[in-house]
């Protein structure tokens, strides 16, 4: 049985499964789950039991999501709290967020506008920039880093 006619039998399954489960999100996970399957079939590996694997693969993709989501927001959270953004105005923080933002390298800023200004997913930047989404987790995670290192001083 071709790649072709997996998806033609699961695709729709998989789709309203996963976006059931989470959400928006849910359609991200069903297309790089088909991507890792697709990469399996190409190996000539036989998939005796598709939905079984498409649901496993899913369920770990979304469990990386949760946990690079969480990582993410903890590094966020702790700029935050020990930032002197807390302290200024509005207007201030502005002008000082931008200036961080200008000062990052161009690969990892490029990466942060349009993760936190443009509302991109790592594999839409992905596809933007001619990256993995892995290099734009990488990416982004060096900016944050970047930036709270300069918060901190």
């Amino acid at each position: 049985m071709g790649l072709a006619t997996l998806y033609r039998r699961h695709a729709l399954w998989l789709a309203r499964r996963l976006r059931s489960r989470f959400g928006e999100e849910g359609e991200d996970i069903a297309h790089d789950a088909w991507r890792k399957l697709a990469a399996a079939y190409a190996s000539g590996r036989e998939i005796r039991h598709p939905r079984a694997l498409l649901m496993t693969v899913a369920g770990r993709l979304a469990s990386d999501r949760a946990a690079r989501r969480s990582r993410r927001e903890a590094l966020e959270s702790m700029a935050a709290a020990s930032s002197p953004l807390a302290e200024t105005g509005a207007q201030e923080a502005a002008v000082m967020m931008e200036q961080l933002i200008l000062a990052l390298p161009d690969d990892l800023r490029s990466v942060f506008v349009m993760s936190r200004f443009g509302g991109l997913t790592n594999a839409q930047i992905g596809v933007r920039l001619g990256l993995s989404p892995k290099t734009v987790e990488w990416r982004m995670t060096r900016a944050l880093a970047h930036i709270t290192a300069q918060l901190r001083r």
